[in-house]
């Protein structure tokens, strides 16, 4: 992100999503990205990357793969989800296809059982575009998945 955001919670509505997006930043790191229906009372509106993604869920396309995105979790959890960052807007992968795509992550079942719970945790759904993996859990919700997915056309 170009300037260093305040230390908090930000959210914006959005229509498309029938939701908020809210995003938990702190410095230049996004903690954390939900999709509640009422945002956090103290969250405020004006952050940049809600500008982005403003434009995304209006059709734009969108790459924020450069948003720094705090992964605190096991690095080979951390390896999968820097690798989803890497699928371009309007593509789609498989689970199989991610394993293998992985360093040090195998198309075998840990490795598949690994991938999946990368997914499922992943702090910051949309910046980490778990929706672009078609067989794998998202951690939206499944109506925002799929809206994103629909906007991407997969």
């Amino acid at each position: 992100m170009s300037s260093e955001p305040e230390a908090g919670i930000y959210a914006r509505e959005s229509a498309y999503l029938d939701r908020y997006v809210q995003v938990g930043v702190a410095g230049s790191r996004v903690l954390s990205v939900e999709f509640p229906t009422t945002p956090e009372a103290d969250a405020d509106a004006e952050l940049p990357l809600l500008d982005r993604v403003e434009a995304y869920l209006e059709g734009a396309s969108a790459d924020l793969s450069d948003v720094d995105v705090a992964m605190t979790m096991p690095t080979d959890r951390r390896d999968v989800l820097e690798e989803v960052r890497e699928v371009p807007y309007g593509d789609q992968i498989s689970v199989s296809e991610l394993a293998t795509m992985t360093s040090g992550v195998g198309d075998d079942d840990e490795g598949r059982q690994l991938v999946r719970t990368a997914l499922a945790e992943n702090p910051a759904p949309l910046v980490v575009p778990d929706h672009r993996v078609r067989d794998g859990p998202s951690a939206a919700p499944p109506p925002v998945e799929q809206r994103l997915r629909s906007l991407e056309g997969l």
